[in-house]
């Protein structure tokens, strides 16, 4: 190869290269570009989506202050309406309080200005006459509710009471002379001046205690336990001075008198408040004598039936002396079906000790076997068992003569 030809070939080479060198820079400067242009919109996207989070926080925030405020504001409306509703419902539970409180003031209002009136008539002056008249009617309403106090606390309060209407009776008479003297053509308006000084007193003390004394039930409980403690003490003395010797003899305070009552009767007694023991002998005597007519009675079940059917039928007055009844029913009055042993309805037959032992199921023989003896017949002792009513004493005589007629016939 040539000179010239060598040289053509490097000079081509040599463009060649810088060709490529600026390709390369090209390309590197685009790449540059590139990534330039990339952060910047990473940058500007960042930015955007700081502000975007600023916004939305600012806009929460926002929505959370709305929020607060309307809770505050419905808050306040409830807290209002609570309040207009105590305000309403004490009005409507005490009308009283709010008129007595309204004719207290309609009350003493006149009478101060008729004092202070009547003291600056008399040449006192006028601040001295505000607060002698303010001495006249505050001290009475001073003492009046010291006396509430005291009231509230327990303590008496006539003292109290009686101080109040004293000085309330000096502030009248004020009143009173001032009126008389002031309009002497119209005299009632010093007795309407000087009322207004004790009308006031008078509504007070008739709200506290008229208002909060015993009903007349509690009146009428209060009587009755009176009653029922004086006919204790009359009935059973005996009980009675037992129970207050235990009263005394026991710690003040550890027991009732109910308890006292009650343990000094069972002292006596033996028995629950109440009872005794004469009054279970005679509830036990009064079954068993019940008990045996049952049993005469039913040997002579048609005897006794057309009997009773016959009272009812001419019982003059059935709705005050009832014998059988007029409701009744047929198949109580039908003979029984199970034989005479049955008992009749509504009425339990009662186990009562016979007259007569009832006969044993097992022989002589075998229950002296198995005694390992001779048996020992049963010894009846006087008044061992109760005596007959006087109706189970008709029915077996009945009985008796029919039977007697029977085997005559």
């Amino acid at each position: 190869m040539s000179y010239r030809e060598e040289r053509r070939a490097d000079q081509a080479a040599e463009r060649a290269d810088n060709r490529e060198d600026r390709r390369l820079l090209l390309e590197a400067q685009l790449k540059a570009k590139e990534i330039d242009a990339e952060n910047r919109r990473r940058d500007s996207d960042a930015k955007a989506e700081l502000v975007r989070r600023d916004a939305a926080e600012k806009r929460r925030l926002k929505q959370a202050e709305r929020k607060a405020r309307e809770s505050a504001r419905e808050a306040k409306k409830a807290a209002s309406a609570v309040k207009r509703a105590k305000v309403v419902g004490w009005l409507r539970t005490n009308p009283a309080t709010l008129f007595v409180a309204f004719v207290m003031v309609a009350s003493i209002v006149p009478a101060v200005i008729s004092q202070v009136g009547a003291l600056s008539g008399a040449g006192v002056f006028g601040p001295m006459a505000g607060l002698l008249a303010a001495m006249l009617e505050g001290g009475a309403w001073a003492i009046t509710f010291m006396g509430k106090q005291a009231e509230d606390a327990g303590r008496e309060t006539r003292k109290y009471r009686a101080a109040t209407w004293l000085t309330a009776c000096v502030a009248a008479a004020v009143n009173l002379w001032h009126g008389l003297e002031q309009y002497a053509a119209h005299p009632w308006v010093a007795f309407v001046l000087a009322g207004s000084s004790l009308f006031a007193i008078y509504v007070w003390d008739m709200k506290t205690h008229g208002s909060h004394g015993r009903t007349k039930a509690e009146k009428k409980e209060q009587a009755a336990r009176e009653k029922h403690a004086a006919d204790r003490r009359k009935h059973h003395k005996d009980i009675a001075r037992e129970a207050d010797r235990l009263l005394s003899a026991m710690p003040y305070g550890s027991i009732t008198e109910e308890e006292a009552f009650a343990a000094a009767w069972r002292i006596h007694r033996g028995a629950e408040p109440g009872m005794s023991a004469e009054l279970y002998a005679t509830a036990t005597n009064s079954r068993v004598q019940l008990g045996a007519a049952f049993e005469l009675g039913e040997h002579v079940r048609p005897e006794l039936l057309r009997t009773g059917l016959l009272a009812s039928a001419l019982n003059p007055l059935p709705d005050a002396m009832p014998t059988l009844g007029r409701v009744t029913p047929l198949t109580a009055l039908r003979a029984p079906e199970q034989g005479a042993g049955a008992v009749p309805i509504g009425m339990e037959k009662p186990q009562v000790e016979s007259q007569v032992p009832p006969a044993s199921k097992t022989p002589s023989k075998t229950r002296a076997k198995a005694a390992g003896g001779t048996p020992v017949p049963p010894r009846r002792r006087k008044g061992d068992t109760p005596s007959f009513h006087p109706a189970a004493r008709v029915a077996a005589a009945e009985t008796a003569r029919r039977a007697v007629t029977a085997r005559a016939s």
